[in-house]
């Protein structure tokens, strides 16, 4: 059973930012160049006039309670302008979402979860990016397990753990077939074309909008396709548009100014809040970024001092038949990505992307 401590809850302005000094260590990546920051902050607050309002007014909220479990989603599938670019991130904290779909009623993104992720997108802008070929392809290396429920004799229910470590390659353009490698064997991968949200390309997330409300439109138009009214699932477009951020943050190799994009635009989706501690699949220890949906708290977990994604995992908040409060029942860790010349190479150390 895993102790992690649980959704951290914003009571007013100075604690949610001693809440997050004591989440962090001082950003010891290097800060933007002047240039790419002003370009990062000014984006910003051209596209959000309401921004220049002091940041104070806007309420602070803390995480919705538990509700009741549902089956669980499988995994594979300069310190003045520092405060500025705070005051905008947490002055901006909306939902773009206007679409038909369930009314979920989460309260808005904690402060402290928007702060965290204003700091993950700014040190995820600044990383160095190699060019990126279309003959070449994105290389992902995961370890983690999944929990599956199936029914046992006497209308009893047996719980079983699947671990798997598995690597993949996928065509920068989508035009030639890819390779994912696990325990199993290799095994054909085929090509994905022009890709989607759900399947994304190397190419497809360069064209993506690196304009985060414009991005989180997208992602929400696309939920509602499948989770919107009249769909019957019980997920919402909140939680799915939660939910494909963090695959497509997991399980691809983006240009850093999306990967940005991605990190700002989660902090707009009601609900979101932070987890002080939170272990991957491979016992990393870091800081989450999470959401509470039917009595799960899905998690995409950070390292404290370079703030690069470890992996993500759901962990339940109530007892049923998945499991204890506090068990995990999927836990995914991302141990290498980058480009690659071909197939069944691996990319050089130090060469992650994201």
């Amino acid at each position: 059973m895993n102790t992690a401590r649980g959704p951290l809850e914003g009571r007013d302005e100075q604690g949610e930012r001693r809440e997050l000094a004591r989440l962090l260590p001082p950003p010891p990546h290097p800060e933007m160049a002047a240039e790419s920051l002003k370009e990062f902050l000014l984006n910003e607050i051209d596209l959000h006039p309401r921004a220049r309002t002091p940041a104070t007014t806007l309420p602070l909220v803390s995480a919705d309670a538990p509700a009741p479990v549902r089956s669980v989603r499988r995994w594979p599938r300069l310190t003045v302008v520092t405060a500025v670019a705070t005051a905008v991130a947490v002055a901006v904290v909306v939902s773009v979402h206007s679409g038909g779909g369930p009314a979920e009623q989460a309260p808005p993104a904690t402060a402290a979860s928007v702060r965290l992720l204003d700091r993950i997108a700014r040190a995820a802008y600044v990383r160095p990016q190699t060019a990126v070929r279309d003959t070449q392809y994105s290389y992902v290396r995961t370890v983690g397990h999944s929990t599956s429920l199936s029914e046992a004799g006497g209308g009893t229910m047996r719980r079983a753990t699947t671990t798997e470590d598995i690597e993949e390659w996928v065509a920068v353009d989508g035009g030639r077939p890819g390779l994912q490698r696990g325990a199993g064997g290799d095994r054909a991968i085929p090509a994905p074309g022009g890709g989607s949200l759900n399947s994304p390309t190397h190419k497809l997330l360069s064209a993506l909008p690196t304009d985060p409300e414009a991005l989180l439109r997208q992602i929400y138009a696309d939920a509602d396709l499948n989770h919107g009214t009249g769909s019957g699932s019980t997920t919402g477009p909140d939680q799915e548009a939660f939910t494909a951020i963090g695959d497509l943050l997991r399980s691809s190799v983006a240009p850093p100014g999306v990967s940005a994009a991605l990190y700002r635009a989660a902090g707009r989706i009601p609900g979101v809040v932070t987890v002080a501690d939170a272990v991957d699949a491979t016992g990393r220890h870091g800081v989450a970024v999470a959401r509470v949906h039917n009595g799960e708290r899905s998690e995409w977990i950070f390292d404290r001092q370079t703030l690069r994604l470890l992996g993500e995992r759901t962990v339940l908040l109530a007892d049923g038949p998945w499991g204890a409060a506090g068990d995990e029942v999927t836990s995914v860790a991302v141990v290498a990505r980058g480009i690659t010349d071909a197939p069944g190479q691996t990319p050089a150390e130090g060469s992650d992307n994201t």
